[in-house]
């Protein structure tokens, strides 16, 4: 099991991008949330196997049909332990 911090820049936030990624994540098991933020970037804690978690990065890059990704930068981080995949409407803050 392993943890990425994900953050995919470009035009990401009104284009469906959270709920589609959603939707790839419980396809590919993984666990965790995604979230808009003032940035204007989608913030994605993401935790799954390593190959999981590998296509939904790759998918990261594309995203859905509407979304112009720009960048995706990911770090490793803590394993939280997520027990599904969430859309977080409004910013942790």
């Amino acid at each position: 099991m392993k943890h990425l911090n994900i953050i995919v820049s470009g035009k990401v936030q009104g284009v469906y991008f959270r709920l589609t990624t959603k939707a790839v994540a419980d396809q590919l098991g993984v666990k965790g949330f995604a979230q808009n933020t003032p940035g204007g970037t989608v913030y994605i804690e993401a935790e799954g196997d390593p190959f999981a978690l590998e296509s939904f990065l790759e998918w990261c890059h594309e995203g859905p049909e509407a979304a112009v990704v720009e960048k995706v930068d990911h770090v490793a981080g803590e394993v939280k332990n997520y027990r599904n995949f969430e859309v977080i409407r409004k910013s942790r803050g």
